[in-house]
């Protein structure tokens, strides 16, 4: 059985992936099921992270977000039974890459997937779906009648995060960093309060959200990074200043970024202060390195799923890739060169 795993080297530049030869056990253990997969979610890997958590070894197994059919249970599995179809996402310790073709799994990672959905679709928007619940319910605590706005709602994370909100009865602002992507959010099913544009030469941020709310601002903000300079990054028009996103929040705001390394002045705390505003980090790893909420995190799966099916929630459809070109596509997502890719088994 051949899986797809990275090879630390002694820089970024070293590293380097690899198709290696592994086993699985003769026998399935008790709470474990073994799946046919289907279909597996590519995304960068965190190797700080990694290190963070004390997870060092040779091989790092790729491919986490994970679609197939159960062909065998343990003595102990009591939901599921054999052909069954799942999905769910591989902690970051697990031994096998997931793009094997036959894995174990502990039941309790994993969820049915609805008959309805594609593996693609599943495998594709799990991961992004977790990360919205996450920021909208956990942190953000959103309710009807909230206003939210939402960093580059064109990505899969935005476009879930306008969805889950819009259900919710929270109005939705978002920004778009191209013409095309701009066209795609106005032409949305889902009814958006506004679509700012923020490539070079289109509106401001602040005038426009602060035009929208009547001058109070949001109560809720969603980022995909930010810039701590000015003049930082290549793109940096793309990316949102940290005071700007401080000066969009309205009085008791809740500001969701996914940027680790924040770095807050003074003046930026003194800000967040006079608005008695909050920060809050979304670790998109924190459901599967602790275990501590487990049943809340199958719930969220078991929604998310659900949300899909209904068609709630329906991120855009993504291409799909062989297994035999997983090397070089895992290679252009850790670059950064592609957010995130699927393989189709």
């Amino acid at each position: 059985m051949k899986g797809l795993y990275c090879r630390l080297g002694q820089t970024d530049a070293d590293t380097k992936f690899v198709i290696q030869e592994m086993s699985l056990p003769a026998n399935v253990d008790s709470h474990q099921v073994r799946v046919k997969m289907k279909a597996c979610g590519l995304s960068p890997l965190d190797l700080k992270l990694l290190v963070d958590l004390g997870i060092q070894r040779d091989l790092i197994p790729v491919g986490r977000e994970v679609a197939g059919v159960v062909l065998q249970v343990g003595s102990l599995v009591s939901s599921f039974h054999p052909d069954d179809e799942v999905v769910g996402i591989l902690p970051l310790d697990y031994p096998w890459s997931g793009l094997c073709d036959v894995i174990d799994v502990d039941e309790h990672l994993l969820v049915h997937k609805p008959e309805k959905l594609s593996w693609i679709c599943v495998a594709g928007a799990i991961r992004d779906g977790v990360c919205a619940y996450t920021a909208l319910h956990t942190h953000a605590r959103m309710a009807a009648g909230h206003t939210l706005l939402v960093m580059d709602g064109a990505s899969t994370f935005g476009l879930l995060c306008i969805q889950l909100a819009s259900y919710h009865g929270v109005k939705v602002l978002t920004t778009s960093h191209t013409p095309e992507q701009h066209t795609f959010l106005e032409k949305l099913q889902t009814s958006l309060a506004r679509v700012i544009p923020v490539f070079e030469g289109s509106s401001d941020l602040l005038s426009d959200v602060l035009e929208e709310t009547g001058g109070l601002g949001v109560d809720i903000v969603i980022d995909t990074g930010v810039r701590l300079q000015e003049d930082e990054g290549s793109n940096g028009n793309r990316l949102p200043h940290k005071h700007e996103v401080i000066s969009v929040l309205g009085v008791g705001g809740h500001w969701v970024t996914s940027h680790q390394e924040l770095q807050l002045d003074p003046p930026d705390c003194r800000l967040l202060h006079l608005k008695s505003a909050s920060v809050t980090f979304l670790n998109q790893e924190v459901w599967t390195a602790s275990t501590v909420q487990q049943g809340r995190y199958l719930h969220i799966l078991k929604d998310i799923m659900e949300k899909m099916s209904s068609g709630i929630l329906g991120p855009e459809p993504e291409e799909a890739f062989p297994l035999q070109d997983a090397t070089v596509v895992m290679e252009m997502v850790q670059r950064c060169q592609k957010k995130s890719a699927i393989v189709q088994f």
